[in-house]
């Protein structure tokens, strides 16, 4: 979890705004889903958030009348938080090298996400190696469990 170095430095990184965001995915809008990054402990975990907006393309066709963030676009938005704690922890800023989704296991939906929630999005490792990661992600309103899922991600050139 967290702890403190040598020279007495907290190993939780700072907040991410949106910029230093861009800086670690290569996800551009309407795809990039992940807003701000609270905490960030390298070799651990993240929680990140994303607002949802009633501007958002995909309430358009999901549902008129109706509006629920598709269940695909939370895991995808764990898996964006995912890919900025892989590039923390495995120092790949700058280096050209994506993290990419190879496959995703036992996902399951607990409550619809709409317009005006604050989707908290919290990763965390399970297995970490130098090409290959898995992660379990867990979305959450309030306290209130969204979606939650396991899921490997690679890291590729």
């Amino acid at each position: 979890m967290q702890g403190e170095d040598a020279a007495g430095k907290s190993d939780v990184t700072d907040v991410f705004d949106h910029r230093r965001i861009l800086e670690y995915l290569p996800h551009r809008y309407p795809l990039l889903l992940v807003d701000r990054v609270i905490s960030l402990a390298a070799d651990d975990a993240i929680h990140a958030v994303k607002a949802v907006s009633c501007n958002e393309q995909f309430f358009q066709g999901h549902f008129p009348g109706r509006p629920i963030m598709p269940g695909v676009l939370q895991i995808e938005a764990l898996a964006q938080a995912a890919g900025i704690l892989a590039v923390e922890t495995l120092q790949l800023a700058g280096t050209g090298r994506l993290v990419l989704f190879m496959g995703i296991e036992n996902a399951k939906f607990r409550a619809p996400v709409e317009p005006g929630h604050l989707l908290n999005l919290r990763v965390g490792f399970v297995q970490k190696r130098a090409r290959v990661c898995k992660f379990h992600g867990k979305a959450d309103i309030e306290g209130r469990v969204t979606c939650e899922t396991q899921f490997t991600a690679m890291i590729a050139d």
